[in-house]
């Protein structure tokens, strides 16, 4: 059933649709959004701010003889969509020509999940739980920023044609950021989050790995760099994990796949991580957007089978420009499947190396050779988490790393836009 909100919100962009069909545009793709946003803000360890707000946004497509120009707007008023509308005209007709620019078609779907209202009073305990349990826990640790939000997202995407998507989606958020000190001497900066259908019936700490991240802070004020070189072990954390899985979905995605620097783009239907790698979409987490931003409902999507490589995720327009078959995707959403190693016994796993949260590789090259510094970081040596490391980098290759992935925890970490596990990878040069 659609609601009121939503009907609004296709009313607008069925209007906006008949006027960029008026203006002569051969193909139009049309997005209206309307998001409320209540917070309540932490800053140094006490409560600031308590906020909420509304915010509209339009998005247009617009084609023309092969051309293509987008623009958006904040106005839902007559004169203001009909500007918008010129001045996306006067963009198109001196954007360059490219067959490969299309709109969707035929896509229709209404989703509605999530809670649609914010609940005020579990916002204010989620906050109180947390800032007694870091007086109790982690009292060195200085919340420099954090915050408990609810968001509501109601959209509409029209399309020339015929794609009809609409999204009534409701999450809660947290997040803290922070460092922990001791006299003069302090730890890095660290943050931690997620979203989730609801804070009740669990505090807040042990979600999204925040205490574990707070207590690991700790731990981080006196540092010293790792020693001399040698090729080792690290174990990832799960942000660490996402980040590594991130170059390999950039691998996967337009930008590899239509400059020809892809590594994978002849290799779908081959081993290319270790088996103990599977990794799936979970499309409807909270927080995650309901739709491709090309207008594309999203279906179950596997990346990797136990190491093998299922499907490329070119866009529509990179599926018109490679001939590689589309496959619409969302940066959120993924979970990569728990092993069967408890987290203890990776780390025992490992004579020397280091325990990695961070990593900061910068831009690998094409063919993923990278060299960077481990943050937030712990020596690993003789199977025992030692001191917090400073000034160490590691060397590898990424593409590499996938496949030299010797163990995968069956503890993981779930933040909503993706669930990951702790994973031990061989064979890193350190210095």
């Amino acid at each position: 059933m659609t609601t009121e909100p939503a009907q609004e919100l296709r009313s607008t962009a069925e209007h906006l649709l008949a006027l960029m069909r008026r203006q002569g545009f051969d193909g139009a793709q049309v997005g209206v959004r309307r998001q409320r946003r209540q917070e309540l803000c932490i800053a140094h360890n006490d409560p600031s701010l308590l906020r909420s707000n509304d915010a509209v946004q339009v998005q247009l497509v617009g084609l023309l003889d092969g051309r293509r120009a987008d623009t958006e707007g904040s106005e839902l008023d007559s004169e203001s969509l009909q500007n918008l509308v010129h001045s996306l005209w006067g963009n198109v007709t001196s954007a360059p020509q490219d067959p490969a620019n299309a709109v969707s078609s035929g896509q229709r779907a209404h989703v509605q999940r999530g809670p649609q209202q914010a609940d005020g009073a579990a916002l204010a305990d989620a906050m109180r739980e947390l800032l007694d349990w870091r007086a109790r826990e982690v009292p060195s640790v200085m919340l420099e920023e954090a915050l408990a939000g609810h968001t509501q997202v109601t959209s509409c995407t029209l399309t020339s044609g015929g794609s009809e998507l609409l999204a009534e989606t409701g999450c809660y958020d947290a997040v803290v950021f922070g460092m922990a000190r001791e006299g003069a001497a302090a730890s890095s900066f660290n943050y931690a989050g997620g979203t989730c259908d609801r804070l009740t019936g669990e505090p807040l700490a042990p979600r999204f790995g925040m205490g574990e991240m707070l207590r690991a802070m700790t731990r981080s004020v006196q540092t010293r760099p790792i020693g001399d070189r040698f090729v080792g072990a690290v174990v990832l954390t799960p942000p660490a994990i996402a980040g590594l899985l991130g170059w390999l979905m950039g691998q996967l995605s337009d930008q590899a796949l239509i400059d020809g620097s892809s590594v994978y783009r002849q290799s779908v239907g081959q081993r290319c991580a270790s088996p103990l790698l599977t990794l799936g979409s979970r499309f409807d987490a909270p927080g995650v957007p309901a739709f491709a931003a090309d207008a594309f409902t999203l279906a179950p999507v596997t990346l990797l089978d136990r190491g093998v490589l299922q499907c490329l995720t070119p866009s529509l327009y990179g599926s018109r420009k490679t001939g590689v078959p589309h496959v619409p995707v969302c940066g959120d959403g993924w979970a990569l499947a728990a092993g069967t190693t408890a987290c203890a016994e990776l780390i025992a796993g490992v004579p020397r190396g280091a325990l990695v949260d961070r990593l900061s590789m910068g831009r690998p090259a094409a063919n993923g050779d990278f060299s960077g510094v481990i943050k937030n970081s712990f020596e690993i040596r003789d199977g025992q988490v030692g001191h917090a490391l400073s000034e160490t980098m590691i060397s590898g290759n990424v593409a590499q790393m996938l496949r030299d992935v010797s163990a995968v925890s069956r503890e993981r970490i779930d933040t909503g836009g993706w669930v990951m596990p702790w994973v031990r990878v061989e064979g890193l040069h350190f210095s």
